[in-house]
């Protein structure tokens, strides 16, 4: 896996989607919280043949950054090397994992914009104005 230099920024979940459809190398890394994945679901890869990876960028419940996160990317991804799309709640602590993962020679890495749930409406509910579940992606939930 080579350095990419730069960040390589912000992608709409259909865009992600698209490229892991048509990338063979290309990995999703969902970066929410244990309560999130068996709460309010996870994507679901099966559909193309592949697995998301759950690293938590943040531990419940302190979310305190975890230290262990790099390591356990790379474990979880083991030679794959292509790009790497990342998704949290909305957008923010993916952005951070990606940005992190660039500046340890990892990628292209991308942000998923909106996340899994999407950014809160005008009424302050999420899952209503972007985001994975909203682009009507393929997901799971326990």
């Amino acid at each position: 896996m080579s350095n990419t230099g730069t960040y390589a920024g912000d992608v709409t979940p259909q865009t992600a989607w698209d490229a892991l459809v048509s990338t063979p190398q290309a990995r999703l890394i969902d970066v929410r919280t244990q309560p999130e994945w068996s709460f309010v679901g996870i994507p679901d890869l099966s559909p193309i043949g592949k697995k998301v990876i759950l690293a938590s960028w943040q531990v419940y419940p302190n979310m305190a950054v975890d230290a262990d996160f790099v390591g356990n990317v790379k474990a979880q991804l083991g030679e794959a090397a292509g790009p790497l799309y990342f998704l949290c709640r909305s957008g923010a602590r993916s952005r951070a994992a990606a940005i992190a993962m660039t500046e340890v020679g990892l990628g292209p890495c991308f942000n998923i914009s909106g996340g899994f749930e999407g950014d809160k409406d005008a009424g302050s509910h999420r899952g209503r104005a972007n985001g994975w579940k909203v682009a009507d992606l393929p997901w799971v939930q326990d």
